[in-house]
């Protein structure tokens, strides 16, 4: 290692260009926006615009439908809190994250069937019936939290 290989790191230097500076920057005068034309002048057509012409955006057809208002709930399977967790477990959500059973919580937590055969004391957002059913057969417990 010598000073003259030292390199900041990548990504780390941001562009210091400055625009319209004089002719000894290299970008003076137009500042790279040319002569005359709408593009040249303050007040330039918005992303997309096409001179009036039908834009692209509109041109293409629209398929499917987009529900604005889903949410994204994280499903987990007993199963999965099985392998996890030990008998007589308090799981919440952040127990959950620690554990490494999900990674993020975006709109909830959600525990759904499989097999179980420990104790365990569930506090999530929802619980499916049948893992409901199952968890209390075995002596535990089910808190829904909001």
């Amino acid at each position: 290692m010598e000073l003259s290989n030292l390199r900041p790191a990548k990504g780390s230097t941001a562009n210091k260009f400055r625009r319209g500076r004089g002719h000894a920057s290299g970008n003076g005068k137009t500042a790279g926006y040319g002569h005359k034309g709408q593009k040249a002048r303050s007040g330039r057509p918005r992303i997309g615009f096409e001179g009036g012409q039908m834009p692209l955006y509109r041109r293409l057809p629209k398929r499917g439908f987009k529900n604005y208002n889903k949410k994204d709930i994280n499903a987990v399977t007993l199963t999965s809190l099985e392998n996890k967790f030990e008998d007589g477990a308090v799981i919440d959500i952040q127990a959950l994250i620690d554990n490494g059973v999900i990674y993020d919580v975006k709109d909830g937590v959600k525990v759904i069937g499989g097999e179980l055969t420990k104790k365990l004391t569930v506090k999530v957002n929802a619980v499916s019936e049948g893992a409901k059913e199952k968890i209390e057969a075995l002596g535990g417990t089910v808190e829904v939290v909001e």
